[in-house]
């Protein structure tokens, strides 16, 4: 006879501590993953994926991702992605090239070159949605130039608050425009 769902749940948790650990695959999830390097990760890189970033540009972008992503400066994910350029936005458009299958980026390229949108290619999916303060991999982002406007009311921030918020503006700009630079010398 089949068993209930408190019989099930009783027979899935171990007794002890050192039951978790011996099992190979309990153990393989609690330890954390080792990072692979650049070069690892452009083995698994699609050939398609040109202009691909260098191992500096990559940082640099990522970097720029992380910051831009606690400002809202962003739009994650192909739809909003190809949505934005179709509006008219404008910014940096940053792709996965280890996404499977690889047929679900394939138009972004093109309608950035329509929009006149510079892209480039980095490495992996799941970094990418890191930098993007995000658990899931992302297969491709839109980094805007300035972040949109935020509805006012709710929260009344002081003086010190508003010149701390301009410096990170300048700073993420100033990133922004180099990263740009960069992303255009590539094409």
């Amino acid at each position: 006879m089949a068993k209930d769902k408190s019989e099930k749940k009783k027979d899935k948790k171990p007794s002890s501590g050192d039951d978790v650990a011996a099992s190979p695959k309990a153990a393989a999830k609690t330890a954390a993953a080792p990072a692979l390097s650049y070069d690892e990760r452009k083995k698994f890189v699609s050939i398609i994926a040109k202009p691909l970033a260098d191992e500096k540009l990559t940082k640099k972008v990522l970097k720029l991702a992380k910051r831009a992503a606690k400002r809202r400066q962003i739009k994650r994910g192909v739809k909003e992605v190809v949505k934005a350029l179709r509006k008219g936005a404008k910014g940096v458009v940053v792709l996965a090239g280890d996404i499977s299958p690889i047929d679900v980026l394939t138009h972004i390229p093109v309608v950035c070159e329509d929009a006149g949108v510079p892209y480039v290619y980095v490495p992996s999916k799941e970094e990418l949605g890191a930098a993007a303060l995000s658990k899931r991999p992302t297969s491709c982002m839109l980094l805007l130039p300035k972040a949109p406007p935020r509805k006012s009311g709710k929260d009344g921030k002081g003086e010190a608050k508003g010149e701390d918020d301009e410096a990170e503006a300048k700073e993420v700009a100033e990133a922004y425009a180099e990263c740009e630079k960069k992303i255009k010398e590539l094409a």
